[in-house]
């Protein structure tokens, strides 16, 4: 049987990962970063192997023309084995954002963003992987990406994958709630790492800080998000459906209300996610700005089960509409 240009990279990234966890005695994540970076400079760049390992390698590395393959194929390949690697040791903060939503909010970038060249900022980037679903999808689009990541495997992870796709990216190996140094981005897109922070003096610098006891670092996160987009850009974020529940949410909200307009809260069927819990939705915020107007009402919508083409499809149809409506009220 023949295999699909996905499978054939999974094929060779899991093959030489394989071969270089051995020969490295690491985990399988640390061995798949390698073979990432050796793939993309096209030769074996570890000296410790012996002979056989090595023209091992070499010989997939050989067979492997990353120019014959789409962006998309190398994201999926090279995502499949991230996944393979994340089951041997989860850490449940390193939950991938499902292939489905990150098309979605690549969508929702292409409509809202219509600079022909822009930048766009991830502050909890992980391996990647969001980051890439949506420039994948900005195919007219010239833009320049940041990424910040605190956790040292999933920066090498996501430094490959945006180097094998060929992105432009810009990473920064920090804790993303400490000041960040970077120019502020027309675009902030995030899968909000959900949670407390631990560090109560720095959260003392935040707005939305809670009056006793650790501040939730996801709404830090759209504090620190907001700080560093232009006036009138856009913020992309997956939220847990109680967001705006929980005792520090009148903080949040009113940070929101000085700060930011609503453009829109889209639910994401809950079929997404292992329990009713863990559901989540993508919320979309506009920075204030000297042009910035309201919409006459926020796009609010229960996205259907995304399998179901002709739903998903009335659905977009719905989002047209809204911004035909909407964006006709601005000019």
């Amino acid at each position: 049987m023949s295999m699909t240009p996905v499978e054939t990279l999974f094929t060779a990234f899991n093959t030489t990962a394989d071969i270089l966890k051995e020969e490295l005695a690491c985990t399988y994540l640390e061995a798949l970063a390698e073979t990432g970076e050796n793939m993309f400079q096209g030769t074996v760049l570890q000296d410790e192997l012996n002979e056989v390992a090595k023209k091992r390698l070499e010989k997939t590395y050989k067979e492997i023309k990353l120019d014959d393959f789409s962006k998309e194929d190398i994201r999926k390949g090279f995502q499949l084995a991230i996944l393979k690697g994340m089951k041997e040791h989860v850490q449940p903060n390193h939950q991938m954002t499902p292939d489905s939503v990150g098309m979605f909010i690549g969508y929702l970038v292409s409509k809202f963003i219509d600079k022909k060249v822009f930048t766009m900022l991830d502050p909890a980037i992980g391996t990647g992987n969001l980051l890439a679903t949506v420039l994948n999808q900005q195919t007219d689009k010239t833009v320049d990406s940041i990424g910040v990541e605190i956790d040292d495997l999933l920066i090498r992870l996501a430094f490959v994958n945006a180097n094998l796709q060929k992105h432009s990216v810009e990473l920064f190996n920090q804790d993303s709630l400490e000041p960040l140094f970077v120019d502020p981005a027309d675009a902030v897109i995030c899968d909000l790492p959900v949670g407390y922070y631990p560090n109560d003096l720095r959260a003392e610098d935040y707005e939305v800080k809670a009056a006793e006891g650790h501040t939730y670092s996801h709404h830090m996160f759209i504090e620190q998000s907001t700080k560093h987009v232009k006036a009138g850009g856009y913020l992309f974020f997956m939220i847990p459906n109680g967001l705006f529940e929980s005792e520090q949410a009148p903080l949040l909200h009113e940070f929101i209300k000085k700060n930011l307009i609503v453009q829109g809260i889209l639910q994401l069927p809950a079929s997404l996610f292992k329990n009713k819990q863990a559901a989540k939705s993508i919320l979309i915020l506009q920075k204030n700005g000297s042009e910035v107007k309201a919409p006459k009402q926020a796009l609010l919508a229960e996205l259907p089960k995304l399998s179901d083409g002709a739903a998903v499809n009335r659905m977009l149809n719905k989002i047209d509409l809204w911004f035909k409506e909407n964006k006709q009220n601005e000019e």
